[in-house]
């Protein structure tokens, strides 16, 4: 036993999990392979390739199936998950022969097929047809991957718990009692979960509602078990044992309304020796609060769809188009600062929108056909429908707008913030988590109405936003990071402070020499929290997930191993 403080609270022994990646799993099914057999049907096998540095290898394979064009594998793929980099995924299948290892000869090559993780989990189940060499589809036949997160953590729970008649182990006074909760691992070690308070003098407590993890408390298991001891608190550490009893979280949910559940502390050696021995007291679980907490991918798994807007800087600072040092100059051999900057950051978001179609805008130019000046409009000049299809299509928007402006200014931001958290504005009014914004500002200077972006940001933090400022050249760009909240909280010209911090600012000369991946990574690596912390706020849980009816039709799979 580990001495505690005379009245104090020790709270819980272990914290909630430490923040790490999400984990997810993968399992693969195909149908309709090619048969490479002659007198048997093929053998298949999934091989599942990772790109790193554009090299690709071997992460892991699945079982070998028997026999079977219809193959449901067991093998389960587990990887870590990052929504601000882009995964790329090769899933391969070939035809095992005896000896267990891929051939060289072309027949042992059934299909494969390539994809992003992001794909895989936007859609929950990706099925995709199978691909020869040379882009040759492999028959009919298709791979079917299933994604489920493995992020352990599946929110926390308030226990509030009592006593009532407990032994006295005090002479002249009565016991001063306090609770432990241990967790019985699988290796049949405890480890301590929480232990509360201790109460002075009194053999019916009522300890203080404390809150835990559900990882720390049952490892996420309902029916693992918890053994709970009741000590008489000594203040040199040698506390006297009251009774000790066991449950398990499922137990502990069957509180009812009105009802409460109850154990008998029992000292075994009380037990063994009284004939007549019952308990030495009950504990009550008075009240249990359970609070489920989401993950990013719960909200994606769940249908939430991200749809991405880029708004471009057409002032007269990022020089004349035509001319090579301009900003905006088209080279055709290199991509300027602002398409690595776009096609960097759209090339992940487009993953999580299933129609890929991006909104693209301008500000600070003037604009046909009267040639006013407008910091909110259409790089397709189209009023009415300002998305294009797919990153390629604001590419070319972007490339076909550029001759027919007029680059002017000031730089003003406030008009599209304004005009997107309106837009979803309207969206949250549905109550549901079926789609959140992404703003990109691609700008080469410090914003010129700084108190109205400042309002219009406070504004936009209450709805499903999120906005990413990239500054383009080389500009001082030392203003620009009061938007960006992380060095405090920011607030609007009036005091208010944001509801949430939705701003992440860099320089895109700070990745200059980086790949563009690199820049991708660090403005889009808040995105997560953002939606969660969103959605939470709101009190807002993931949509259900839509399961599809239909099971993958398999003949009875037989592993080899």
């Amino acid at each position: 036993m580990n001495d505690i403080q005379d009245g104090s609270s020790p709270g819980a022994a272990l914290g909630g999990p430490a923040a790490c990646v999400s984990k997810v799993e993968l399992r693969v099914s195909c149908k309709a392979l090619l048969d490479r057999d002659t007198l048997n049907k093929s053998d298949p096998c999934v091989i599942l390739m990772v790109q790193a540095q554009g090299q690709w290898t071997e992460f892991d394979r699945t079982e070998v199936i028997k026999s079977n064009l219809h193959p449901v594998f067991a093998k389960v793929f587990t990887l870590d998950y990052y929504f601000e980099e882009v995964q790329k995924l090769r899933f391969e299948v070939y035809d095992i022969h005896g000896t267990h290892t891929i051939g060289t000869r072309d027949d042992d090559f059934l299909g494969g097929v390539e994809c992003t993780l992001g794909q895989i989990v936007a859609q929950k189940k990706m099925m995709k047809p199978l691909f020869l060499k040379y882009g040759k589809y492999a028959g009919k036949s298709t791979i079917t991957v299933h994604a489920e997160e493995i992020s352990g953590n599946n929110g926390y729970v308030e226990l509030f718990f009592c006593a009532k008649k407990l032994d006295d182990k005090d002479l002249f006074s009565k016991s001063d009692p306090f609770l432990e909760i241990y967790r019985i691992n699988d290796d049949e070690t405890e480890q301590l979960v929480h232990r509360t308070e201790v109460i002075k003098n009194n053999l019916n407590p009522v300890w203080e509602p404390f809150k835990v993890s559900l990882i720390s408390l049952c490892s996420c298991d309902e029916d693992r078990k918890l053994k709970c001891l009741v000590w008489d608190y000594d203040s040199r550490g040698k506390h006297d044992f009251i009774g000790e009893f066991f449950a398990t979280f499922r137990e502990m949910q069957k509180i009812g309304s009105g009802s409460k559940v109850t154990w008998d502390c029992v000292n075994p050696k009380y037990k063994l020796r009284k004939r007549n021995y019952k308990n030495s007291g009950v504990v009550i679980l008075r009240e249990l609060k359970l609070h489920r907490v989401y993950s990013f991918l719960d909200y994606i798994m769940g249908g939430c769809q991200i749809h991405f807007t880029v708004a471009i800087d057409f002032t007269a600072s990022n020089g004349d188009p035509r001319n090579s040092c301009s900003l905006h100059y088209i080279n055709p051999y290199q991509p300027n600062e602002y398409l690595k900057a776009l096609i960097a950051v759209g090339e992940i978001c487009q993953d999580y929108d299933s129609d890929k179609r991006f909104s693209a805008l301008g500000f600070g130019a003037r604009i046909p056909p009267n040639y006013e000046v407008s910091h909110d409009f259409a790089i397709n000049f189209n009023p009415d429908d300002d998305e294009c299809v797919e990153i390629q299509g604001v590419v070319e928007a972007y490339q076909n707008c550029l001759p027919k402006i007029q680059l002017y200014g000031p730089t003003n931001v406030s008009p599209i913030i304004s005009r997107i958290a309106k837009l979803s504005a309207g969206e949250a009014a549905v109550k549901d988590a079926s789609r959140y914004h992404i703003l990109l500002i691609l700008t080469d200077g410090v914003v010129t109405d700084m108190a109205d972006t400042r309002e219009a940001i406070v504004r936009a933090s209450y709805q499903p936003l999120s906005i990413i400022i990239v500054g383009v050249g080389n500009a001082d760009f030392t203003d620009m990071q009061i938007l960006d909240g992380d060095d405090g909280v920011l607030r609007s010209p009036k005091g208010e402070p944001v509801l949430r911090d939705i701003v992440q600012f860099v320089p895109f000369r700070d990745f200059k020499t980086a790949s563009p991946a690199a820049l991708a990574k660090c403005v889009l690596a808040e995105v997560p929290k953002q939606v969660v912390e969103f959605y939470s706020h709101k009190a807002i849980c993931p949509m259900p997930p839509i399961l599809s009816c239909d099971s993958p039709a398999s003949l009875p799979n037989t592993p080899t191993e």
